[in-house]
């Protein structure tokens, strides 16, 4: 008896769509949200700063160990004064609200 498994079809990896790369690029924009270093944003979890904005995909894996990650915000609660920064990889909701801006909000783009 044979038995066969069925394999995925290969794509070169070379192959970009420049219509999927920029509707990526705006999911990953949408999901960021306002979050730019220097802006602190509250939810039901806390009042976080923004440390720094990774968009690196790889670092972004490496940081929220997590295989499909595109994106990561390294924060810092500041209701904690023992607060450590850390990464975080959730998607901006309609619970979070801007506290305030950060330092590139309004540079060449239009505010959220």
């Amino acid at each position: 008896m044979t038995v066969s498994i069925a394999q995925p079809p290969v794509v070169p990896a070379t192959t970009s769509d420049p219509t999927i790369l920029e509707a990526l690029r705006r999911v990953i924009e949408e999901q960021i949200g306002p979050r730019r270093p220097g802006a602190i944003y509250q939810n039901v979890d806390g009042a976080f700063e923004v440390l720094a904005l990774i968009r690196d995909p790889q670092r972004a894996r490496e940081l929220l160990r997590r295989r499909c990650a595109q994106w990561a915000v390294i924060v810092r609660d500041v209701l904690r004064p023992d607060g450590e920064p850390f990464a975080i990889g959730s998607a901006w909701t309609t619970s979070d609200h801007l506290v305030r801006e950060g330092a590139e909000a309004g540079a060449g783009r239009g505010k959220r």
